[in-house]
């Protein structure tokens, strides 16, 4: 027997989940259709599909919200966790998870104390890395041949340097053009300075000796570009000394800090470059006038000092009175000298000649014959008796060198290059074996550990998209899976892939508080 119910709750309609969802949906589109939210970046999230999803949050909620690729890609300042901003966008719900979030179409830093807050905090990362330190700056060249400038090709700045340049000391300039403001002018001032970097020095585009990044001035968000930590890094990372010139005088960019010089206007770095070429002429002209006048002092004064010198000298007619009056003497003295020297040389031939008679030479010829003689008769007997010993000696040797001593040793070598030869095949032959034993033994092993092996067991290997798939998760999401067995491979697809712009990421334990 059937119970009939006839409380309230019998009329009432029943919604499916689906539908229940669609109507929150539409309620709360409906009602929020555009709105705008203050509050403090909580957890940011940026998958590889360029979509952001972050957390709004005050002392008391927490909100999500997703912003789409190109509205990110759009952004002239990125959110990050910690920032206070204002989000414009629409109130939805996502039925998938039972929540509502706003999609972001544009979210701005609540106020320069944002902004301001943000640059302290950046500021600090990078000076703890070590990127403002004065040891890491490089000094400016004195006079660079090529000087490369990063700016707008059509604002007032480059006519500025240009201007200047000209007054004072003419130089190549070589522009690369960018935007100075704007979503754009982080990634293209980086990009510019990076690129002026890799030029080869002296290549059909010569490489700059100096670099200028320069901007006139404007409000925080205009110069906000160079305070991106991409440009900050980019000049920190400059080989080529860079000078910095955004903004006025009392305008501070973190590229300030990084750069090798800090110029308080466009126009400034332009005179902190070059030098002033008729200042240069007029030094060199002072330098030359006063080397000439160096010298012709010191020429004065060194005369001066010959001259009085050569006053304790004597006169030359002085110098030659001794020695020509000495040279008179021993000219007078000179004939009287050689009549007695050669009257002391013919007394002393006279004497000698008186003991050189003809009977003492012929005995002393005859005594040196008698020597000669018997030198010569001993001398023959001699010459034989070495002969004799030298054939002698040579007969012992001429034995010794018999073919059949050669021979016996010969044979004997070969006796044992045969054996040594034998022994080194065996060696090789075992080591071969032994090494070919080893291979079985590691291919075997290969075999037992690899993964055909588990194959064999009763295993498979599934392979998603040509990525090996180790999770449910990744298997849902490919569009076709393989299945690798021992016996051959088996392919299952059909299904298209999810995409993933249309579902966030789950937020993490306690990301919402």
């Amino acid at each position: 027997m059937d119970l009939i119910d006839d409380g309230p709750e019998g009329n009432t309609p029943e919604f499916s989940v689906s539908e229940l969802s669609g109507a929150v949906k539409r309620v709360i589109e409906g009602e929020f259709g555009f709105v705008r939210v203050r509050g403090e970046v909580g957890r940011v999230s940026r998958p590889r599909s360029g979509h952001v999803y972050l957390d709004l949050k005050d002392d008391r909620s927490v909100i999500s919200g997703v912003m789409w690729k190109g509205v990110a890609a759009r952004l002239q300042t990125q959110p990050e966790e910690g920032m206070e901003v204002i989000a414009t966008g629409r109130l939805t719900t996502f039925p998938g998870q039972s929540k509502y979030q706003i999609v972001i179409e544009d979210i701005r830093p609540a106020g320069a104390g944002a902004l301001m807050a943000m640059l302290e905090k950046r500021k600090a990362m990078l000076q703890a890395e070590g990127l403002f330190a004065p040891e890491r700056k490089k000094r400016l060249p004195y006079l660079p041949e090529i000087i490369g400038v990063v700016t707008s090709p059509s604002g007032a700045v480059i006519r500025d340097i240009l201007h200047r340049l000209r007054e004072r000391f003419p130089r190549k300039v070589l522009i690369w053009p960018v935007a100075v403001q704007g979503a754009k002018c982080a990634p293209e001032v980086a990009r510019a300075i990076e690129g002026f970097n890799r030029l080869t020095p002296g290549g059909a585009l010569p490489r700059p000796d100096l670099l200028i990044v320069a901007r006139g001035g404007g409000s925080v968000e205009d110069l906000w570009g160079f305070n991106e930590e991409v440009v900050a890094r980019a000049a920190a990372a400059s080989e080529i000394p860079l000078i910095s010139a955004v903004g006025h005088e009392t305008d501070t960019t973190l590229i300030d800090f990084v750069s090798d010089r800090r110029a308080p206007t466009p126009t400034a770095a332009a005179e902190l470059a070059v030098p002033v070429r008729m200042e240069l002429i007029g030094a060199v002209r002072d330098f030359g006038g006063r080397m000439e006048r160096a010298m012709s002092q010191r020429l004065e004064v060194r005369g001066q000092r010959l001259r009085d010198l050569s006053r304790a000298l004597p006169r030359p007619e002085e110098l030659l009175d001794g020695p020509r009056q000495r040279l008179d003497l021993q000219g007078d003295r000179l004939p009287q000298a050689l009549s007695r020297s050669v009257e002391r040389r013919r007394l002393h031939l006279s004497e000698t000649a008186g003991s050189l008679r003809p009977g003492v030479l012929t005995r002393a010829i005859a005594v040196e014959q008698r020597r000669l003689e018997d030198r010569a008769a001993r001398l023959g007997p001699a010459l034989a008796r070495l002969v004799n010993a030298r054939r002698e000696a040579l007969g012992r040797r001429a034995d010794r060198l018999s073919p059949r001593q050669i021979t016996r040793e010969i044979a004997v070598g070969q006796e044992r290059l045969a054996g040594l030869t034998r022994r080194l095949d065996e060696a090789m032959t075992a080591r071969q074996g032994e090494k070919r034993r080893k291979l079985d033994a590691l291919m075997r092993l290969h075999e037992t550990l690899g993964y055909r092996e588990t194959l064999r067991r009763g295993y498979a290997v599934v392979r998603g998209d040509g990525h090996l798939v180790t999770t449910k998760a990744a298997a849902e999401g490919a569009t076709g899976l393989e299945i690798e067995f021992a016996d051959g491979t088996l392919k299952l697809g059909g299904r298209s892939s999810p995409r993933k712009s249309a579902k966030p990421e789950p937020p993490e334990q306690g990301s919402l508080f």
